[in-house]
């Protein structure tokens, strides 16, 4: 157990004795030492005996001339070391380092030259006697502190002085010696103590200062006793103190016989039984020269004399004492078996960096788990969404902490794209996402009882997102991001958070565990420890690695055990999922590996990070032993500024941590070079564990100066954990964490290095698994997309994906990595240069029947019926939105075309298509694009995997380059290169699961084919054949769909017949149909090719793909019109489908007409060529099904066309239109039709007997500027597929399938790459062409995945009733009804001048007479009756009352008018609700400034008072003002309602709002001082507002955009009213735009504190007009000054959404229980009277007005939905209008009534419309009756449907003329009406009494007459 052996002075019998008893062959080097000197210098040096050394001032007893011969005697003997004690007292006599006796230094040092001159090596003891007075007060002064400094200081002096000339040091000599004294053992205790502390820090500053690298030199010397044959330690000092003896070597002094051969064999044997009990620790061996560091040192036996004269041995005093012993620990420890670290370092060690590196091809076991992950904090953005509270990293980079004051604050905007996340968590093929959940966005304070719930909903949405997507959730519970609620009572180093954490916890395994099965309590928790609490780098901030650091880890240990064992107890049994904790470590490595002590640093340096948590959990429940003894030396040695506190667990605690984690989860990065090092009493990992770390300057970089690229170090770390955690708990290991950062900037996508980085750690991570049986299940890749990476902010970049962090989209690229990624995923390891063949899953059934022959279509076609069923639609019934779903098996999918995205267009011997030629020709395309790269298709075949993965269609068409695979176009052309990327892609298909759809020609004629006439040519139906037949051949046992040509129309006409494709023959008359001709029957051989020889075996289908637009007559009801429409779609779509489909032969009307003109041209024959019977017959069902591309409608209209020159577009008769009135698109005559989709459907069902049908084709194209962002493309599809679902639903269309265009932005034709139909973005500006999902990618697969639109829950009937006691009521407005404009002293209004002003109301109306209410108190009131309301609202007119505005001039016959009003009113049982102002202000004030003065306050003031002391004693119910908004910005910002000013835009609306709520505050308190006490009535104000949605509902640009609307126009006046004073959001706006624009203050006018207190709670209920939802999206005004461009908002509408007869009103009813529950939550929950809700008709009249009951039945609907599922405290609800009135500056074009006003009657009748019965019904059963309840009394009978045709003569009803219909129509709605009231009349008497039953019976008797008179 010796490494080496030095001796005194013995003989060389003696010396070769005792090193055989002791080595025998294991001697390998020694040391034989000499010394110390005695009193006299003599040849044979004077010895020393032993003994306490003295303190001998040598050089004046001899001088060191005379020293030399005895050095070199000795060395001629074989003594290689001399022994120099020095002497502390004698070298500083003051102990001060800086005072040394001069002559005594330099005494020492001649004497360690004279050693060096006789190649003596000197060994120096720094201690063996007497401690310098002034330092020492006792005998040694051990026993006192102070000494252990001066010692400290003293042996640095020694270092430097003689550190040149000495090789190895001894710092005390004999302690045992040095204790004796005479002192008690206490103090002998604190001596020993002492004098270890002082030994303990003399070595690490000599290593750490003096040392040099390859030199080893402390010795530790300790005192041992020997009797007889008995050795032991003294054991006065204590146990903890031995165990932090750090030295390199140890040295012994026993004592020993040496008579007895065996005694000192003996007494070694049980010395190191001893000091391995005693002193466990760790050993220090030294790191680069292990001859020396193993030194041993021992004296036997006899004090020598040396004869001078003979040199010989004196035998005459001999000793029997073994004098001296020095042992390595490690050499002592022998015997200890070796730990895990030493284990894993032993085996790994000796491998050659090839074999180390050298690459696994293997695979990874079956169900192992792939993962990529991320970190709320990282990627949600969010921060301060639906309450979400603060967190530490909010806090942190808010504060500017962060790289270039970046934060997380929208980071990858996360939080609203879920469905954005899963789509390329499909795309990339992993089984797991792993996703920390944010604390405080589920309990934003930290604690349960602050639970968000729409925090929480965000967490379902997405598990539930990745559960539909087939990837498992693994849920880690904390990532680093605190909430700061919990921070500010000190966060993780206060112990109340572990309770805290234990319900967080609990919570999510309640809410989610049912779909969650893998969790993480916590995420490298050491990053918390250290970075958060330690060094303060990350948040909170904190720098206190001495305590905080410590304690936050003992918290978190903690935290986590509670966590596991609420799972276990609670959740385990029925969860069944299992809980563990992810930690991060580095691997270490000896920086010298031949150096022992850097060993032991290597395996501290573990222990301190990794150990630190994973010893507790998986091994004792305590902290790594090694830890804990470090801990506790650095407080021994650092008594007055410890640098480590270390809290305890008690054995409960223990207990209760160990074994916690059902698996281990690493997070790995990198590896770490470590060395040993003297820390001192620095605080930290570093300082406290004695080590540091590098890193190899050979290691490959990255971005990121913490990571190099060392993938061997993850096979290690992983052995270690297995050999070290693993082996004791048996639970498997998860890598959780690995990736690396590249830079930002540069090239973003084409990321080699990470690749590199991800292939080489996977691939040790294999080698773990199949080399070395570690069991790994999973590894985990980090991260899915760049994110917010803390300090360094978006600087570094983790992401498998690039995210844009310059554009609000944050859209998400796949990057190379992500590719590679996905590649090994699919492979699940690393299958070498093997392919996988993947055959198909399912094969179809091949088909047996033909397509049955057609009769030939008639002229015009039977067909025309759909233009009958359809053309008459009203708007209503043509958009009203269809839900529903398609049937199982509906083929779904998305398309391409070989020239479009290949590009490869020379590559790998591929030959010439005529497009190559065509666009190689400048000029010919736009910008001169061509397709030579597009897409790089060619070469990125796994990237369009990859993006169908994410979309998961379930097919895929695209089409064969023929020139690719017969590059002349013959089969003797074969290109095998071609061949093998087809089979790439198809095999990638069928691996997906995803049918290849394969399209045989796609106009990319081979070149050499067309330079022997090309399609005019006959020879090319056999060329064409024979490429079909191989294609069938190699592909057709994957391939189950064909197509032969796509759209062969554009190939015969556009190519062949205009010339603007290639080959570009411009030959309309002729070459078209020859074209055609040829590829009709070019298809037919083909498809009968497939029949004969591959149909039985194969199974597929086989077709062609048509396309055809559809077209719509310019007059359905004109005949000639309707032929024309046609004749049109025969000749576009039947040229190809009628032979085809029907007979074999062209369609007569096409045969007819080419044939007419062709004689009428003077041609002996028909330019269209014919077939023959046999051809006919050949031709004639060769599709099994039908394939149509449709992208738009058009109008045509008949025309006579010119006879010359000859042209298939003049043989039509027939001319084209845009629909001017749809949406345009990037595409020039591709407009938005949806509902000609349908019809398109419906004709094709009819024309070729109802075949099965795809749709190979749909899609918009946007321009080059549109990215991602593409709504116009989102509605394009919402639309598109909804008109073919009715298609299939409600017609009974065969749709099996639709494909949308495009997978990928591509090449498209013509336009180049101006314009792009893709879902997906492609960057055609950047080599690597990098892929982007757009907004609508995301959208299709949404209704891929519900397989169409099925009914959400939002337009779901809900079947309920208001609570009883709610108010129905109906409004009106003064100006827009009374009429009477200068009636019996009437002041003139605002609107009176306004309505009188030229070109300011349409139509020149105006309210002079309007309804003339002023008039027909009595039949308002009886319409009213006849509705049932229980209240009627209806505004004053200030100007009828108070003529000139104040009440200085009252018109008391207006104010009779009000007061009879009010009369009738409750004498009908009608409850007025009276609003003061409803905009029409006494002109007399506006002529003082009106709104813009504040004296106005004052007149509303006096006005409100003067009302209410005249009518408040019946008024119950008082609106003060109505939509101040409108007043504010629509009459003096917009100026387009009265007063009808617009010049000052910027300022003036506020001014006006300021008044406003001023005077509506004024009137409000006069009512609350005054009247309210003896009134008894409420009173507030009437606010409107449309509900606001965010553009795209995954932006959050968007979704800011839609608050900063509502904030702007519903906040604007409610704000202040409910909140107190303008939304910050407005006042911030609008103060910082005011002061960029140069102004000195706002322009929003400031409350003072009192008017704030003035205005706040001026209300009794919140009065709400609603009408419509707009969707926003954010606009710069730039430098505008107006509330526009403070508002910052843009507007558009949803084109499905129903219209109404006003351009601003789309029928949304979904926004309004949206915007009451938005009223509930930010306004504190107030009643709330929907005050006005309705909608508008333009055009004729139709007292059947659908469209009305339609908006009333769904609105009503959601506002129950609002009371009853979300608690809105809704009180009443008022229809918006009792009539049609003046719809002020619409005039009377837009009729909002329930009931009709007849104008062209001079009486004005009241007519009501079919609305007017429906909302009568609801307000009879106050609700919804739900019908599974059977018939409910409060329901009236049916009334048939009706419908107002072409007008025919009128008749005379109630005053009016009207059709006969809408008479009809009227009366049955005054049945209706009257029913309905006798019923409310039978409930209100049966409630009252309920025996009266013959009361009952004469009422309906009276109402059975009645109704009879009536009918009859």
């Amino acid at each position: 157990f010796l490494d080496f052996l030095s001796v005194y002075w013995i003989t060389t019998l003696g010396f070769s004795l005792w090193t055989n008893l002791l080595f025998g062959d294991h001697l390998l080097d020694f040391m034989l030492l000499a010394g110390p000197l005695g009193e006299r210098p003599a040849v044979g040096p004077l010895l020393s005996s032993g003994g306490v050394q003295q303190d001998v001032p040598l050089c004046e007893k001899s001088s060191p001339a005379e020293w030399t011969p005895h050095f070199e005697y000795l060395q001629s003997r074989g003594v290689t070391h001399f022994k120099v004690p020095l002497s502390w007292s004698l070298l500083l006599p003051t102990g001060d380092p800086e005072r040394p006796l001069r002559r005594t230094v330099a005494c020492y040092r001649a004497l360690l030259g004279q050693l060096s001159k006789a190649h003596l090596k000197p060994l120096v003891v720094l201690h063996g006697a007497g401690v310098p007075e002034p330092v020492g007060v006792a005998p040694g002064g051990w026993y006192t502190h102070r000494v252990v400094s001066a010692f400290q200081s003293y042996a640095e002096f020694a270092f430097a002085a003689f550190g040149d000339l000495v090789d190895t040091w001894i710092t005390f000599s004999d302690v045992h010696a040095l204790l004796e004294g005479g002192v008690s053992p206490a103090q002998r205790t604190t001596m020993l103590e002492n004098m270890l502390l002082a030994h303990r820090t003399t070595y690490r500053i000599y290593h750490a200062s003096y040392s040099p690298v390859c030199e080893c030199k402390h010795i530790y010397t300790i005192s041992v006793h020997t009797h007889t044959h008995m050795c032991e330690i003294n054991t006065e000092p204590s146990s903890s103190a031995l165990r932090q003896a750090i030295s390199d070597f140890l040295s012994i002094q026993l004592k020993v016989d040496c008579t007895a051969n065996s005694a000192l064999e003996e007494q070694l044997t049980h010395l190191q039984v001893i000091l391995r009990h005693r002193n466990p620790g760790k050993l220090l061996p030294c790191q680069v020269c292990p001859a020396r560091c193993g030194v041993g040192f021992f004296s036997c036996g006899r004090t020598v004399h040396l004869d001078q004269e003979s040199m010989g041995v004196d035998h005459e005093s001999t000793s029997s004492t073994c004098d001296l012993l020095s042992l390595t620990p490690r050499q002592l420890d022998h015997s200890r078996s070796p730990s895990s670290y030493q284990k894993v370092w032993e085996k790994f060690s000796t491998q050659s960096p090839s074999e180390r590196d050298d690459f696994l091809w293997d695979l990874f076991p079956e169900g192992f788990q792939w993962s990529t992950s991320s970190e709320a904090f990282k990627v949600e953005g969010g921060w301060a969404e639906h309450g979400k509270g603060e967190t530490i990293w909010d806090r942190f980079t808010h504060s500017g902490q962060a790289f270039a004051n970046q934060t997380g604050d929208l980071a990858c905007d996360s939080y609203n794209k879920v469905d954005y996340d899963a789509y390329l968590l499909r795309g990339l093929l992993v089984t797991t996402y792993q996703f920390s959940i944010s604390w405080a966005r589920v309990f934003p304070s930290g604690r349960r009882g602050s639970l968000s719930e729409k925090g929480a909903r965000y967490y379902d949405r997405l598990i539930d997102a990745l559960v539909s997507s087939a990837v498992r959730p693994v849920v880690t519970l904390h990532h680093w991001d605190l909430p700061q609620a919990l921070q500010d009572d000190g966060g993780w180093s206060n112990a109340s958070i572990i309770e805290a954490f234990r319900e967080f916890a609990d919570f999510c395994f309640a809410r989610y565990g049912d779909r969650v099965k893998t969790w993480n309590t916590f995420s490298s928790p050491w990053v918390i420890s250290i970075a958060g609490y330690g060094t303060g780098e990350h948040p909170p901030g904190i720098t206190d690695p001495i305590i905080s650091s410590y304690q936050v880890t003992h918290n978190m240990l903690k935290s986590h055990a509670e966590a596991w064992h609420v799972y276990n107890d609670k959740y385990r049994q029925q969860q069944g999922g299992k809980v563990g904790i992810a930690l991060n470590s580095d691997w270490a490595e000896p920086q010298d590996p031949s150096r022992p002590q850097d060993i032991s640093a290597a395996e501290r340096y573990l222990q301190f990070m990794l150990g630190w948590f994973a010893h507790p959990i998986f091994v004792d429940g305590d902290y790594p032993p090694s830890l804990k003894s470090q801990v506790e030396q650095k407080r021994q040695e650092c008594p007055q500024a410890e640098p480590a506190q270390l809290p305890t667990f008690n054995e409960i605690e223990k207990k209760r941590i160990r074994g916690t984690a059902d698996f281990f989860g690493l997070n790995h990065y990198t590896s770490r070079l470590v060395n040993d090092t003297f820390g001192g009493c620095v605080p930290g990992p570093r300082g406290v564990g004695d080590f540091q770390e590098h890193i190899d300057p050979a290691w490959p970089l990255t971005a990121s100066e913490w990571i190099r690229s060392v993938p061997w170090g993850l096979r290690r770390l992983l052995s270690f954990i297995a050999a070290e955690y693993t082996s004791i708990t048996k639970v498997p290991i998860y890598i959780t964490g690995n990736g690396m950062p590249t830079q930002f900037g540069g090239d973003v996508f084409n990321d080699t290095e990470r690749i590199l980085f991800l292939k080489s750690y996977i691939n040790e991570a294999l080698k773990a698994v199949r080399l070395d049986g570690v069991d790994v299940r999973g590894f985990t890749v980090q991260s899915l997309m760049d994110g917010f990476e803390g300090p360094q902010g978006y600087s570094e970049r983790f992401g498998l994906h690039y995210v844009n962090f310059e554009d609000p989209n944050r859209p998400r690229t796949p990057k190379a990595s992500a590719y590679f990624y996905s590649k090994v995923i699919e492979n699940n390891g690393f299958v070498g240069l093997r392919e996988k063949m993947v055959l198909p899953k399912h094969v179809p059934q091949p088909r047996t029947t033909k397509l049955v022959r057609l009769p030939p279509s008639e002229v015009p076609s039977k067909s025309k019926v759909v233009w009958e069923k359809f053309s008459h639609q009203s708007n209503f019934e043509r958009k009203l939105y269809h839900y529903g779903t398609f049937p199982e098996g509906f083929e779904w999918g998305v398309s391409s075309s070989a020239y479009q995205v290949e590009g490869g267009w020379n590559a790998d011997g591929k030959g010439a298509s005529v497009w190559d030629t065509f666009t190689h020709k400048p000029g010919s395309i736009v910008n001169n694009a061509n397709g030579d790269v597009a897409c790089d298709s060619y070469h990125r075949a796994d990237e369009d995997l990859y993006m169908l993965r994410a979309l998961r269609v379930k097919s895929y068409r695209f089409s064969l380059s023929w020139p690719r695979i017969f590059p002349d176009g013959s089969r003797a052309s074969l290109n095998q290169q071609g061949v093998n990327y087809y089979n790439k892609l198809i095999n990638g298909l069928v691996a997906s699961n995803i049918t290849p759809m394969v399209t045989l020609h796609h106009w990319d004629l081979p070149q050499a084919l067309q330079d022997i006439g090309g399609w005019e040519n006959v020879s090319m139906i056999n060329y064409f054949d024979e490429f079909c037949d191989f294609c069938f051949a190699t592909f057709g046992d994957r391939v189950k769909f064909w197509m032969t040509f796509n759209e062969p129309y554009v190939i015969a006409w556009v190519a062949h017949g205009q010339g603007l494709l290639p080959p570009g023959i411009k030959n309309p008359g002729y070459a078209p149909y020859q074209v055609a001709h040829n590829l009709i029957k070019a298809h037919a051989k083909v498809y009968h090719i497939y029949d004969e020889r591959y149909r039985k075996t194969q199974g597929g289908l086989v077709s062609i793909s048509l396309n055809a637009d559809w077209v719509e007559p310019k007059d359905v009801d004109v005949f000639r019109e309707v032929a024309a429409a046609d004749r049109a779609l025969q000749f576009r779509l039947g040229w190809f489908a009628h032979p085809i489909f029907k007979n074999g032969d062209y369609p007569d009307a096409m045969k007819w007409m080419v044939g007419n003109k062709s004689e009428l041209q003077g041609l002996p024959a028909s330019r269209l060529p014919a077939f023959t019977d046999e051809e006919k017959e050949y031709i004639q069902g060769t599709a099994d099904v039908f394939c149509i591309n449709t992208y738009t409608s058009e109008i045509v209209h008949h025309v006579t066309s010119l006879l010359s020159p000859p042209s298939y577009d003049y043989d039509q008769d027939v001319r084209e239109a845009e629909m001017d009135d749809s949406p345009a698109t990037a595409m020039k005559g591709l407009r938005v039709v949806p509902w000609g989709l349908r019809r398109l459907l419906n004709w094709i069902k009819e024309e070729y007997g109802n075949p099965e049908i795809y749709i190979t084709e749909n899609g918009m194209s946007t321009d080059s500027k549109t990215t991602v962002d593409d709504t116009d493309r989102v509605f394009f599809y919402k639309t598109y597929i909804d008109e073919a679902l009715k298609a299939h639903n409600l017609d009974g269309v065969k749709l099996k399938g639709y494909i949308a265009w495009s997978l990928l932005d591509s090449f498209e034709w013509l336009n180049g790459y101006s314009i792009g139909f893709g879902l997906h973005h492609v960057d055609f500006n950047h080599p690597e062409r990098p892929r982007t999902p757009k907004r609508s990618a995301h959208y299709y697969y949404d209704i891929m995945r519900n397989n169409g639109f099925p009914l959400p829950d939002e337009e779901k009937l809900l079947y309920a009733r208001f609570d009883k006691g709610f108010a129905w009521s109906t409004s009106t407005a003064s100006y827009q009804i009374e009429g009477g404009w200068r009636a019996h002293g009437k002041g003139l209004s605002i609107w009176d001048k306004f309505a009188h002003t030229p070109l300011k109301v349409g139509n020149d109306d105006n309210g002079d007479v309007a309804c003339d209410s002023y008039n027909k108190i009595r039949e308002d009131v009886a319409a009213l009756r006849t509705l049932g309301v229980t209240h009627y609202r209806f505004s004053v007119s200030w100007p009828r009352v108070l003529p000139d505005g104040t009440t200085g001039k009252v018109n008391e016959a207006g104010l009779d008018y009000y007061r009879s009003l009010v009369d009738a009113l409750l004498a009908a049982n009608i409850q007025p609700q009276v609003t003061l102002y409803h905009w029409d202000l006494p002109l007399a004030l506006q002529d003082q400034g009106g709104w813009e003065n504040e004296t106005i306050v004052q007149h509303f003031k006096e006005y409100a008072d003067f009302i209410f002391s005249r009518l408040g004693d019946k008024v119950k119910f008082w609106i003060t003002i109505n939509e101040p908004y409108n007043v504010a910005q629509i009459g003096h910002g917009y100026g387009t309602a009265a007063p009808g000013i617009s010049f000052r835009p910027g300022t003036l609306p506020y001014i006006v709002g300021h008044h406003l709520l001023k005077a509506h505050a004024e009137a409000w308190h006069v009512y609350n001082d005054k009247y309210r006490s003896k009134q008894g009535g409420v009173i507030s104000i009437t606010i409107n507002s449309d509900w606001a949605e965010p553009r795209n509902p995954y932006k959050q640009e968007d979704i800011d955009a839609a608050r900063r609307f509502l904030q702007f126009y519903i906040g604007w006046f409610a704000h202040p009213v409910f909140n107190g004073d303008y939304s910050d959001v407005m006042k911030t706006v609008v103060r910082e735009r005011s002061l960029a624009a140069g102004l000195p203050r706002s322009r929003l006018p400031e409350f003072s504190a009192d008017e704030v207190q003035r205005i706040r709670g001026t209300y009794d209920y919140f009065g709400f007009n609603h009408y419509t939802t707009v969707l926003t999206y954010k606009l710069d005004y730039k430098n505008l000054q107006h509330y526009d461009a403070d508002r910052g908002v843009a507007t558009v509408t949803d084109p499905s959404w129903l219209d109404s007869g006003s351009f601003w009103l789309k029928v949304t009813p979904h926004g309004f229980r949206k915007i009451l529950n938005f009223i509930k939550e930010e306004y504190g929950d107030p009643p709330v009277y929907i005050t006005e809700n309705g909608v508008s008709e333009r055009g004729p009249v139709h007292l059947n007005d659908v469209r009305r009951i339609h908006y009333y039945r769904n609105y009503l609907n959601q506002a129950l939905k609002g009371a009853v599922l979300d608690s809105v405290d809704i009180r009443g609800y008022t229809a918006w209008t009792l009539m049609d009135n003046l719809e002020w500056a619409t005039g009377f074009a837009e009729r909002f009534g329930l009931f009709y006003v007849n104008r062209s009657d001079p009486t004005l009748p009241r007519v009501p419309k079919e609305s007017a019965a429906y909302y009568a019904t609801v307000i009879a059963c106050n609700g919804f009756p739900d019908p599974a309840l059977g018939p409910d009394p409060c329901l009236t009978p049916d009334t048939p449907p009706t419908t107002s045709p072409t007008p025919v003569q009128g008749v005379k009803f109630m005053g009016g003329e009207m059709s006969p219909p809408d008479a009809e129509v009227a009366l049955y709605i005054l049945f209706s009406l009257s029913l309905v009231a006798t019923v409310r009349s039978v409930l209100t008497i049966y409630s009252l009494c309920s025996h009266c039953v013959l009361t009952m019976y004469l009422l309906y008797t009276h109402c059975v007459l009645t109704v009879c008179s009536l009918l009859t």
